[in-house]
């Protein structure tokens, strides 16, 4: 079956200025402006040394001492801010009126951040987008254009999975964070289910620590996204199984009256090293089949979301897809799990 797996290109593509020089910035930015064939003017971070070793190894001409140099290209570039949550709001009050702007998720660190950083892009007139990539992948685009042609008729299961060995340690800022799991994890799966099937009527969640895992407040996370009485929306995430690759599974399950396609994540999988991302595809009338796909979630999601900017910001696409607009109820989703978070459980019944 022949389904979207990527975003159209646009014409022609604007330079981008990147604004922060951290891991995600190479090991994901940089290599899809590279293969978009999108220049990169300059690059700034408030550690010059880490910019200025981060330009040597990716060709950048220009390394910017400030952000007010950074910024003085106006608004003929788009401004990538690859940014902790916390230093959005202040980078986004130096960025050009009427620019454009791609922001690393989340949209700060909690739903108040957020809706000060939809205020500042709304007072200064910022096209500013929140990279949620995961929309973008080459498999989730193809469930979306499933959903959309009917294949699965009404859908009435989505179900996300995980359960891998996360190694926390390699991102150390975390231990500092009283939010981690949902907020920089799970996010990325609740912001993909609001896109295919919007707002929640509410939510039902648990995220919790493990001893496993002692330095970070969560690493484990239980929600039911409440849509009614005929779509059973539910999440379960462990990241502490520590035995071997065998059981660890990171997917999603979309099951309708007439079909399901079956998801594999495989960058969770054995990280960092990874696996090919799956996707698998049956109706009433066909067996299981994989469905071959262009690319995984890391990198190829980039380049959808990319271009997404790149069309928008000549016009090309009417919408930008992860508008702060748009992206504002994923926070406000991620709000109420960790509100649900603080609810007790209802009792059992006196026996």
């Amino acid at each position: 079956m022949d389904l979207m797996q990527s975003w159209p290109k646009p014409s022609r593509t604007t330079p981008t200025v990147v604004i922060g020089a951290g891991s995600i910035v190479v090991d994901a930015h940089l290599p899809t402006y590279r293969s978009e064939q999108i220049e990169v003017a300059g690059i700034f971070d408030i550690n010059q040394a880490r910019a200025q070793e981060v330009a040597t190894q990716w060709g950048i001409q220009r390394v910017f001492a400030t952000l007010d140099d950074a910024v003085v290209h106006g608004t003929d570039v788009i401004y990538d801010l690859a940014l902790p949550p916390t230093a959005i709001a202040q980078t986004l009050r130096q960025i050009p009126e009427g620019a454009t702007v791609l922001i690393q998720k989340p949209m700060g660190a909690n739903f108040e951040q957020a809706k000060e950083i939809l205020q500042i892009c709304r007072d200064r007139d910022l096209k500013a987008g929140i990279n949620f990539q995961l929309r973008f992948s080459p498999q989730m685009l193809a469930v979306r254009d499933a959903l959309s042609k009917g294949v699965l008729g009404e859908l009435l299961e989505i179900e996300m999975h995980l359960n891998v060995k996360t190694p926390w340690e390699l991102w150390p800022f975390l231990e500092e964070l009283e939010r981690i799991e949902i907020a920089v994890h799970s996010i990325h799966y609740l912001d993909l289910i609001r896109s295919l099937v919007g707002v929640p009527k509410g939510v039902f969640a648990r995220t919790i620590g493990d001893p496993r895992s002692a330095k970070m407040a969560q690493t484990r996370t239980s929600a039911i996204l409440d849509y009614g009485d005929r779509l059973r929306c539910t999440l379960s995430l462990n990241h502490n199984h520590d035995y071997g690759r065998k059981f660890q599974e990171c997917s999603f399950r979309f099951e309708g009256d007439k079909g399901a396609i079956v998801t594999q994540i495989g960058v969770n999988l054995n990280y960092p090293e990874g696996e090919p991302d799956e996707l698998w595809l049956a109706t009433h009338e066909q067996q299981w089949q994989e469905v071959p796909l262009e690319g995984s979630w890391f990198p190829d999601a980039f380049s959808g979301i990319f271009r997404n900017v790149q069309r928008f910001h000549i016009g090309e696409d009417e919408a930008l897809e992860t508008n702060v607009e748009n992206c504002l109820e994923t926070m406000a989703l991620v709000e109420a799990c960790f509100e649900a978070n603080e609810v007790p459980a209802h009792p059992l019944p006196k026996i």
